[in-house]
């Protein structure tokens, strides 16, 4: 898959998931020690009942979705992307990790506590791979097979 291609697909999850947040039932009322710590409690509940999402947490979803989409416009806009999703949510699911200060709802402002955590993993692993060890493979000039121009 090409960084361009990685960078589609991320925005365009990003942004459904975003916008699947604002829409009724698809947010389940939730209980976890971390929801007591959110201040900003519009949309407060599971994505998918797994999920802890607010309105903040929807946005900065849509943020990221458009984001890739723009970013795959063009091969060093995908990497730039592909690293910043990369470290980002590297750091997102640290404070996950840490109820210390608020740090596992942003200072109370969006939930990042439980499953959301190894999906920020999941999310970093595969965003750092695009954005830091993958390379692109040059097309070879002389293969004129279809396969060869995907």
């Amino acid at each position: 898959m090409s960084l361009r291609t990685f960078a589609k697909i991320f925005g365009v999850v990003f942004l459904l998931v975003g916008v699947a947040g604002f829409i009724p039932g698809v947010t389940t009322p939730h209980s976890h020690p971390g929801a007591n710590d959110v201040v900003v409690d519009a949309g407060l509940g599971a994505a998918l009942g797994l999920f802890p999402v607010n309105v903040l947490h929807n946005l900065f979803h849509v943020v990221f979705g458009i984001w890739g989409l723009a970013a795959a416009r063009s091969q060093g806009g995908a990497r730039l992307y592909a690293r910043g999703v990369a470290l980002i949510y590297t750091a997102l699911a640290i404070f996950g990790l840490i109820p210390a200060a608020k740090l596992w709802t942003t200072f109370g402002l969006i939930p990042l506590y439980g499953n959301d955590v190894w999906l920020h993993i999941l999310l970093a692993a595969v965003a750092g791979y695009f954005g830091f060890l993958h390379r692109e493979v040059a097309a070879d000039p002389n293969d004129t097979s279809r396969a060869s121009r995907m």
